[in-house]
């Protein structure tokens, strides 16, 4: 390749060609040769005579001009040149490109895929091997793996950030034990982290250095806190310069169970500072439904602070049996509870009846006897509905005599008579000792006091299921705390008083630990690794790198200690964790932790942007030049020889330019009514645009590809597809539309869905490709671009749907198929509902004769799987081994079938095909 400035020619060495100009000039001069003059006195006879055609005694200048630079245009065309070369600045060796891939690269995760991807490029022009590697991902055991850019390439579609931070450190170490040099390109996100003067280090120690940044300013949210009656949490940036006020909005689903904006704060950066605060003052009945808070435009991991028990102030209704005076305070049955909820809870002291109105979280009943009549059938439906009934044992219990000749739906086990007396001056033995608890209880880990004794109790009877119901017991055995599910509710039992008259429980600590475990209450500030200690912990929930919640995909559990004191990363990502009824949120950042910019770095390291100027390839401009001018050149010397007269002539020759000025300009180009008279006089198909220059090019590539397929298999010969503007362009010129779904796609306008609508209505048909088939993605799934897929579809006219069946006519309208794969082969393929029309004994398919299906909707990225480059290589792997092929021709024969429905209707449906397909078939 040679460079002279910002112009490249991939082929140099047919520049010499330029060298022989100045000899064909001087052929193109003398040959043919310039006629004789010779004196002849009978050509007097012809003066006066007009000859129709003339020749020139010699070629003008301006036409050897004209000649000379359409063969100049030709060789300089067929030399490649390239405007605005991507290079990786001369280098030969090995190529390593790191990218941190964290939780900072994602709000630019676009740029820097199109950065890597020319990246790639000029390696693999540069015949370079190329390593790429991510630091936000596990680091392999052997080292960079150098393989051809091409590879590489493939993969990058699959190459997405994560929730944590780049572990520079681990790979520093991880690079000095690599031998081999290499030049390395960085693309940071320019956040520090420990680690990373080792990490400059390794790269410089293994040749040049080339750093990539992007220049945003990064913003964090701690996770947040309740103090002060109000919500709170701390927004961290990375650049201490002025900057206009941000939002942080608090999510949180509605009764409905449908996720709303609770509320807003607005905060603002005081000068250059790098810290601020944003304060929620919500309700209570808010405060508890608020799952999440994060910064609205900001699409990060960091951006995002999720919510556990922590910040929810439950309500808990407290019933005592009898009736207590004033004096009897301290040895009433609520206090206790009252002394170790008040903190955390919103507590209601009422009748059951006015409990049950208030709609509480958590009932405790403190030795309640019998319930009887219509208090027992209310606090039953609130259980089964989700509600936790707590009680506490005593004398009024003991003496009821329920649960003890047959089970109790508001106990957990059935009781014996009578109590137990373990201590005191009518018993033989000493006060009991808790035994530690069992790791499959909620009490899992806690610590016991020594001073903990237990004299009185009432008693379970045996029963094949005690065991399990069993989450507490004392030294010798006998259950202490009871419980077990009802209905989607549960019930537990403390064998105990909930006051110090039979143990002395309630004057410990471990009885607020005890209800914090069982979700009654719950701490305002953070646990520590002390109290999640000893549990398991599940993940319920996850956050991707781009800030949106996933369901966890085999990932184990981990021990509650870590969830505290280790920060996330790829066995622990942040989320929502689980042990029990409690749950614990995971953030990447705590309160009181901070946000550095990267130091500067050592010198010797070059400084590049991430924004690329786009190459241009030159070629086909210089040889559509050197065609025109050749044109001008044969309506040149006809005008010369006296040709180019008469009204034929003259409309020829303005034909001829218009279709030589016509080559000049690419319909996909094409604008407003250009377009609109490509697309009618033509079949065409399109795609919209998304805005993720990767997205569109494999768009374009796929239509490409499945036109060429078309025109070679079926009578139906599309010209090249064309990129829609929703809002600028119209839709009713075009039979199809392909609409890959990006999580970053904005909603169209009003006036957009109007024209969508309108096209849905007149026939026209739309795929709707979320692409992520191999995330488990299928309609309505909670994937990002599923959820972008409903935010989408809101507004559009779409009818009932139904996954395609068996007998869809898309099976049978060119090929007979039995799926639809495209990259990937998820069957979940949604088109509209048919009508309820009977089988026909004998018939393969009923007589669905009802029009297109205006949409169809999948995931498994048909046009990855028909993508073709310019010279005719497919862009993307398809499946896996030798069964790719195979894969890759079923989803082009769906395509086939797709555009031949979209043209021809059902008519494949009408029962005169029977035959035919019957024979098809092999029936």
């Amino acid at each position: 390749m040679l460079t002279v400035g910002p112009l490249a020619f991939l082929a140099p060495l047919l520049l010499l060609a330029l060298v022989a100009l100045p000899i064909l000039w001087w052929l193109l001069r003398a040959v043919p040769p310039a006629p004789a003059k010779r004196a002849f006195p009978g050509v007097r006879l012809l003066l006066g005579l007009q000859d129709p055609e003339r020749m020139p005694e010699k070629t003008p200048w301006w036409l050897l001009a004209l000649r000379i630079a359409a063969i100049a245009a030709a060789i300089l065309a067929f030399a490649n040149p390239v405007f605005n070369p991507e290079t990786d600045d001369g280098g030969t060796g090995p190529l390593l490109i790191v990218l941190d891939g964290g939780w900072a690269s994602a709000p630019a995760w676009a740029e820097r895929e199109a950065r890597v991807a020319d990246l790639l490029d000029a390696a693999g022009r540069s015949g370079r091997p190329v390593s790429l590697l991510n630091l936000a991902e596990p680091l392999s055991e052997d080292g960079p793996a150098f393989r051809d850019a091409a590879d590489w390439a493939a993969r990058l579609v699959a190459l997405e950030p994560q929730a944590w931070s780049p572990d520079r450190a681990g790979a520093a170490d991880w690079l000095a034990e690599a031998s081999a040099g290499f030049d390395t390109i960085w693309l940071t996100d320019g956040v520090a982290t420990p680690g990373d003067e080792a990490f400059a280090a390794a790269l410089a120690a293994a040749g040049d250095v080339t750093v990539i940044r992007d220049g945003l300013d990064r913003v964090a949210l701690t996770a947040p806190r309740f103090a002060d009656g109000a919500v709170r949490a701390d927004l961290l940036r990375t650049e201490a310069t002025p900057r206009p006020s941000l939002r942080v909005t608090a999510f949180g689903p509605d009764p409905n169970g449908i996720e709303r904006v609770l509320g807003e704060a607005r905060v603002m950066f005081e000068g250059t500072g790098t810290e601020t605060e944003a304060l929620f003052d919500l309700p209570v009945e808010l405060r508890n439904r608020v799952t999440r808070l994060a910064v609205p435009g900001v699409r990060s991991a960091g951006a995002v602070a999720l919510t556990d028990d922590g910040l929810k102030r439950r309500k808990v209704g407290l019933l005592a049996g009898g009736q207590e005076g004033e004096g009897a305070r301290l040895v009433s049955a609520l206090f206790y509870l009252e002394r170790a909820l008040e903190p955390s809870a919103d507590l209601i002291v009422a009748p059951l009846m006015d409990i049950l109105l208030a709609a509480p979280d958590v009932i405790i009943l403190a030795d309640v006897g019998t319930l009887a009549g219509p208090e027992r059938d209310a606090l039953l439906s609130w259980i089964e509905g989700g509600g936790l009934l707590i009680r506490f044992a005593g004398p009024r219990l003991a003496r009821s005599g329920e649960g003890q000749l047959e089970d109790d739906p508001l106990l957990p086990v059935r009781l014996r008579a009578g109590g137990r007396t373990v201590g005191g001056t009518m018993s033989w033995g000493a006060p009991k000792r808790l035994r530690p608890f069992p790791d499959a209880s909620p009490f899992a880990g806690l610590e016991l006091p020594a001073d903990v004794a237990i004299s009185s109790q009432v008693m379970a009877q045996p029963d094949p299921n005690l065991p399990e119901r069993v989450i507490a017991a004392l030294e010798d055995g006998t259950p202490l705390v009871t419980g077990r599910a009802q209905g989607d509710g549960r019930v537990v039992l403390f064998h105990v008083t909930a006051n110090a008259e039979w143990s002395s429980l309630p004057l410990s600590g471990l009885f607020v630990e005890m209800l914090e475990r069982l979700a009654v209450s719950a701490r305002g500030a953070q646990p520590d690794a002390g109290e999640l200690a000893g549990q398991t912990w599940v993940p319920v929930a996850v956050l991707d790198g781009f800030g949106e919640l996933r369901e966890p995909e085999l990932l184990p559990g981990v021990d509650g200690a870590r969830l505290v004191s280790e920060a996330p990363g790829p066995d622990m990502p942040p989320g929502i964790y689980a042990a029990g009824e409690r749950r614990v949120a995971v953030n990447l950042f705590a309160p009181g932790d901070g946000i550095r910019p990267l130091e500067p770095l050592p010198d010797g390291f070059q400084e590049d942007s991430m924004t690329v100027v786009e190459e241009t390839f030159l070629k086909p401009w210089l040889l559509a030049a050197a065609l025109i001018a050749l044109m001008v050149d044969i309506l040149a010397t006809l005008w010369l020889a006296g040709r180019l007269s008469g009204p034929r002539v003259t409309q020829g020759a303005a034909l001829l330019l218009a279709a030589g000025l016509g080559l000049s300009a690419a319909p996909a180009d094409a604008e407003g009514d250009d377009l609109a008279l490509y697309a009618t006089t033509s079949t065409v198909l399109a795609y919209v645009e998304t805005g993720n220059a990767r997205i569109d090019d494999v768009s374009r590539a796929g239509l490409l590809g499945l036109s060429g397929v078309l025109s070679r298999r079926t009578a139906i010969e599309p010209g090249e597809p064309v990129a829609v503007d929703l809002e600028s362009q119209e839709l009713s010129v075009f039979p199809f539309l392909y609409w890959p779904i990006s999580e970053t796609q904005p909603l169209p306008s009003d006036a957009a869905y109007g024209k969508l609508n309108a096209f849905l209505r007149s026939g026209g048909m739309i795929l709707f490709d979320t692409r992520d088939a191999n995330l488990g993605g299928r309609l309505g799934a909670g994937t990002p671009n599923g959820r972008a897929l409903q935010r989408l579809a809101a507004k559009l006219d779409i009818p009932p749907l139904e996954p395609a069946p068996d007998d869809h006519v898309l099976t049978r309208t060119f090929y007979l198929l039995q799926d639809f794969p495209g990259r990937y082969a998820n069957t979940d393929v949604w088109v509209e509902a048919a009508p309820d029309v009977e089988e026909v004994e004998g018939m393969p398919f009923r007589n669905l004769n009802d029009g297109v299906t205006p949409v169809v909707i999948g995931a498994n990225d048909w046009a990855g799987a028909w993508a073709v480059s310019n010279s005719g290589q497919y862009m993307l792997p398809v499946g896996r081994g030798t069964g790719g092929g195979r894969q890759r021709e079923i989803a082009y024969r769906f395509g086939v079938n797709l555009i031949m429905h979209v043209m021809t209707g059902n008519y494949k449906s009408d029962q005169v095909h029977v035959p035919a397909l019957l024979e098809r078939l092999g029936n």
